[in-house]
């Protein structure tokens, strides 16, 4: 196979699926052939993200994801990504560990969210407390001048909640929860744009998207960078150019 991409998931294995059939159902297709050329490394066995983050006697997810990036580098996609928000915690260490670019889901979600609402000044953010407590999201709204907004004490554990207990252990979500949480955030907090900042709350957002707020999926952003950059390498465009603006 030539010309084709890595996805690096299973951090959570069903939110990686919501990723796959993003990408196989938003494009229009009339023969197997117009479907992308990828390879999925479904690594569930990675050590829990946001429990090292938050305490670092407990295993380190680094390694596994470490291994995942050099045994495909030797294969030679066009690209890879990871499709675990808070997985990001050692994005310079996986990207200096080779030579295949790595996009950076948060940024390019960050990124697309300013392009999107560039007058919004106060950002929301529902993720896990990994991602919080990492400041993933937090450095990359900063860096666009922009202010975070997390909530109240009352958020994190409603979001904790409904990622693990619900979406999680069950592949469902809790509608009700879900948009209590997201008309807290408006209502209360005054955002009007809420990132969801957990893979798990991509998935949410799949299943449960009949509400009235404004968010920021990256996942979904990050899916349809994936359908258009690998379209265009696929018809001869150069990949260093095509990835380009993704890359900053």
């Amino acid at each position: 196979m030539k010309k084709f991409f890595t996805v690096i998931g299973g951090m959570g294995t069903l939110a990686t699926e919501s990723y796959v059939r993003a990408i196989n159902h938003r494009l229009t297709i009339t023969r197997d052939q117009d479907y992308l050329d990828y390879i999925l490394v479904n690594n569930a066995s990675v050590p829990d993200r946001t429990g090292y983050i938050l305490d670092h006697s407990k295993p380190s997810f680094l390694p596994a994801l470490l291994e995942d990036v050099q045994q495909q580098s030797l294969l030679k996609p066009e690209f890879m990504l990871m499709v675990c928000n808070t997985a990001h915690y050692f994005y310079d260490e996986l990207a200096a560990a080779t030579d295949v670019p790595l996009l950076h889901m948060p940024r390019i979600a960050v990124n697309k969210l300013i392009e999107t609402y560039p007058n919004e000044e106060k950002i929301g953010l529902i993720a896990t407390r990994g991602t919080i407590a990492d400041e993933i999201y937090k450095d990359e709204v900063e860096k666009v001048g922009r202010e975070v907004e997390l909530g109240g004490p009352e958020i994190q554990p409603m979001v904790d909640d409904l990622i693990y207990n619900h979406v999680k252990q069950t592949g469902k979500v809790d509608e009700e929860l879900y948009y209590h949480i997201l008309e807290l955030m408006h209502d209360k907090y005054h955002v009007n744009v809420i990132i969801l900042g957990c893979t798990e709350l991509s998935l949410a957002q799949e299943l449960a998207p009949n509400h009235p707020y404004n968010v920021v999926d990256p996942q979904s952003i990050i899916a349809d960078v994936s359908i258009e950059v690998a379209l265009k390498i696929r018809q001869g465009e150069p990949t260093d150019e095509v990835l380009q603006p993704y890359l900053k």
